[in-house]
């Protein structure tokens, strides 16, 4: 199946370009492994500190080939970290495949996310102005321009997106970033929301940070929640249990994670802030590990978006009461 967006965004055609077509790129090479056995051997530790599958290296090298080619362009990614190829002007913060594990199963939740920014010292979320999400199986895409739009499509067709206009906690449709965070204290902040929610609403651990958030662009979740960040800065003393969960490491988003769908849901209209409900445009865009990590909190809309806001801060309240370890 091809996919071929219309031009009309206003970026750099070049790095445009070069942008969907590793997008495709990395998916056409990974989709015929979707789901084998040999996938989910696990053969190494990323950057980050997440374990690296053997479908992940299938990604990172045809990235790594894939760029290497092209000169004059760096990249961040999961695995590799930074790499500079020639005297760039844009970097790209890759993600070869967000959602690992569902992509070792064979499941729908698997993303290439890619986001472009200018290569500055030091830059920040806002400083991406290119991000584009395809999904692995379905072969579905997103693409979004900073200040222009998104771009979705889907079997070879335009689709426009559509934000949920729900605003009761009750229905709420929400998934949440689970992997590497610690049940018990990830439930004491969260549990009350999962119990409002689960009967008229319902709550999901996807497995992907870019399928889950993309989900709010086509109206299927109203909101993604991921506050594992937030849980060590307010009550330090769940950091040990993060890392014996994270064999040793503490596991939440990078920026890798989220940079692309950050755009592609703000453009849609869509509300994306940390976990204390502030911007997120000033954190880093480039690292990994604990010093780099971001909670994140999407919404469908401003009313709903605070709502869960609350939820959270009550929740962090209980959190802050558990007894020390």
């Amino acid at each position: 199946m091809v996919y071929r967006l219309r031009i009309k965004l206003e970026v750099n055609v070049d790095i445009k370009e070069l942008v969907y077509e590793l997008t495709k790129s990395v998916r056409n090479k990974v989709f015929p492994h979707l789901g084998k056995p040999s996938s989910r051997r696990t053969v190494d530790i990323a950057v980050g500190g997440d374990a690296t599958f053997a479908i992940d290296e299938v990604a990172e090298e045809d990235v790594m080939e894939f760029l290497k080619k092209e000169g004059n362009i760096a990249y961040y990614s999961e695995d590799k970290g930074l790499v500079v190829y020639g005297k760039p002007k844009y970097v790209l913060i890759v993600d070869p495949i967000d959602g690992t594990r569902p992509a070792a199963a064979g499941f729908e939740s698997a993303c290439v996310s890619i986001a472009a920014a200018e290569y500055v010292s030091e830059p920040k979320i806002k400083d991406v102005f290119l991000g584009c999400v395809q999904e692995i199986k379905s072969g579905k895409i997103f693409l979004a321009e900073k200040g222009t739009g998104l771009e979705i499509e889907e079997d070879n067709r335009e689709v426009d997106p559509i934000l949920s206009s729900n605003t009761g906690l009750n229905s709420l449709f929400w998934s949440i970033g689970f992997r590497g965070r610690p049940a018990k204290e990830l439930i004491t902040v969260l549990g009350d929301l999962v119990d409002i929610s689960s009967v008229d609403g319902g709550v999901f651990d996807i497995g992907s940070a870019s399928y889950s958030m993309t989900r709010l662009v086509t109206g299927q979740l109203d909101a993604y929640i991921d506050i594992g960040k937030r849980m060590i800065d307010e009550a330090p003393e769940v950091k040990a249990i993060f890392e014996r969960v994270g064999r040793g490491y503490v596991l939440n988003n990078n920026p890798y994670d989220i940079a692309a769908s950050v755009l592609i849901v703000s453009e849609a209209g869509g509300i994306v802030t940390d976990g204390y409900g502030k911007p997120i445009d000033d954190y880093p865009v480039l690292g990994s590990g604990l010093k780099f990590q971001i909670s994140c909190v999407a919404a469908g809309n401003m009313e709903l978006h605070k709502k869960v806001i609350r939820e959270i801060d009550a929740g962090i309240e209980k959190l802050k009461l558990l007894p020390k370890l």
